[in-house]
């Protein structure tokens, strides 16, 4: 069976190309001009494994679609690649900080897209044992509700995300190498740009700061990063 990638996107060009890439790389191909046809699709029960969400929309806005995607207990699941003109570090860790999995800055490389994709397809939430449980300190995770607690209080993180922060904490007080992170969590060779890795480690410090002081991920200047002991 196909999986089903769902495009948001208003410009009929760009769109085009979208279909041409994704049914040449066996995926099946959804494409909607605004956020609101694409609800209106995933309440009919129509399966997506992946949306692809252009920022700036007719209607309802990328960031709010992409909102309203995480807060739904129906569709959070299902991976989120932004793909947007808006090329600035703000925005990205905006939408990072959105929920979104990805972000790729347009003008891109259709062959990159496909790449990301598989990339998130293949790091879609597995079933894990009963009972898994890592813990450190102020900060929980409990792999059977795949779900992060920091001083008894669950933190939304995306998938990218509660990743990094499992292999971080799976190897404390050691420093994890950026191409390692890269290997593990993005699950292919990151040709682009890196500053994905350092944005989403921005992004979790941030989530994690808002309920504990202590700052458990330290930057190893030129080496890569690591969870500390406190």
């Amino acid at each position: 069976m196909k999986q089903v990638i769902f495009v948001v996107e208003d410009d009929a060009g760009i769109m085009g190309l979208y279909a041409m890439a994704l049914e040449n790389a066996g995926f099946e191909f959804c494409g909607f001009n605004n956020a609101e046809d694409m609800f209106e699709r995933l309440a009919e029960g129509k399966r997506c494994d992946l949306i692809i969400l252009d920022i700036m929309l007719p209607g309802m806005s990328g960031l709010d679609a992409l909102n309203r995607l995480k807060k739904s207990s129906d569709y959070s699941g299902i991976p989120v690649i932004i793909a947007s003109a808006k090329d600035d570090e703000k925005n990205k860790i905006g939408g990072l900080d959105a929920g979104a999995d990805d972000y790729v800055a347009k003008p891109f490389s259709m062959n990159e897209l496909v790449a990301r994709i598989r990339a998130n397809l293949r790091k879609a939430p597995a079933a894990e044992k009963d009972g898994d449980v890592l813990a450190y300190g102020d900060i929980v995770i409990n792999d059977r509700e795949h779900e992060v607690h920091v001083n008894g209080q669950i933190v939304q993180l995306t998938l990218k995300e509660y990743n990094l922060l499992h292999l971080l904490m799976e190897n404390l007080d050691t420093v994890v190498k950026r191409d390692r992170i890269l290997s593990v969590v993005w699950d292919y060779d990151y040709v682009g740009e890196t500053r994905t890795l350092d944005m989403h480690i921005k992004s979790l410090r941030s989530k994690l700061g808002e309920k504990t002081d202590k700052q458990y991920i330290a930057t190893v200047r030129g080496v890569g990063y690591k969870f500390c002991k406190i």
